[in-house]
């Protein structure tokens, strides 16, 4: 798919994670927004291996959402993937459905790893791309970080790990869109120097716009032999709804009456997709 086929995938996560999280209810809607471009461009940028029809593929690679809170966006690319049906998304987080705030393995298909309790997923992927490299095979790794997941102290053990043990079928994306639940990433645990921080523990790094597709696809297909790979994508957090981006408070939180159709009509979104007669 070209950059414009995979701007416009982003753009559609960032809509049907909206409709998810209206029908649910509520939803961690900035991080599925800073987060949806990444995901456009691992599933539609000729990124990942997979097979929608045969969620358990061996030549499969993995995506494993660490940041498990921006769920919704991940269900909404598994949607457009094929590996999922639309209808079940009306259905998140209500009694009986197996969508929850957080996804679960070996329930929803192409759901990877289970995740939400944050810092666990970069260790997670790190045993993922060992067995891997132990039994020769071509699978490749991919986690999605959040930027405040990163002050937890088992990132920086997987972090240390990673390299020591040669892993150059490991990549990990930060969604580095400087903001946590209560506030500016800064104000609640100084991370600078982030970049050399990875650099000096042997990592692979390099540094993106994470809105630019094609910054993005570059990135992802890059494979050290000997090394991970980490990318920094620098995002917006509640990106593509104006009221939300760079706003803390959208890190859970549903539009109000008077804000709801600003957001509609940013994203796109009809009356009707909302059921609103």
């Amino acid at each position: 798919m070209d950059i414009t086929g995979i701007m416009a995938k982003g753009q559609e996560i960032r809509k049907q994670a909206f409709i998810i999280s209206y029908f649910a209810g509520g939803g961690h809607m900035g991080a599925a927004f800073s987060v949806a471009d990444i995901l456009a461009a691992l599933y539609f940028g000729d990124v990942m291996k997979y097979d929608a029809q045969n969620p358990g593929w061996e030549g499969r690679d993995f995506l494993i959402l660490s940041k498990g809170h921006a769920a919704f966006a991940l269900y909404a690319v598994l949607q457009m993937a094929g590996f999922i049906g639309r209808e079940e998304l009306k259905h998140v987080c209500r009694p009986g459905s197996k969508f929850g705030g957080h996804p679960k393995m070996r329930e929803i298909p192409g759901v990877e790893a289970s995740t939400g309790a944050l810092g666990h997923g970069l260790s997670f992927g790190i045993g993922n791309a060992l067995a891997d490299k132990t039994d020769n095979k071509k699978n490749h790794t991919y986690i999605i970080l959040g930027d405040g997941e990163c002050q937890e102290g088992s990132i920086w053990e997987g972090a240390l790990s990673a390299p020591s043990l040669g892993l150059g079928n490991l990549t990990v994306i930060v969604d580095h869109n400087k903001l946590q639940a209560m506030d500016n990433l800064e104000n609640i645990v100084k991370m600078q120097p982030f970049v050399d921080k990875w650099k000096a523990f042997g990592w692979n790094v390099t540094e993106v716009d994470g809105h630019n597709a094609g910054q993005l696809r570059d990135s992802l297909l890059i494979r050290c032999v000997d090394k991970p790979t980490l990318v920094i994508a620098h995002t917006i957090k509640g990106k593509g709804i104006s009221f939300m981006e760079g706003v803390p408070i959208w890190h859970y939180r549903m539009p109000d009456e008077k804000e709801l159709p600003i957001a509609m009509k940013e994203l796109g979104i009809s009356k009707e997709e909302l059921g609103i007669i």
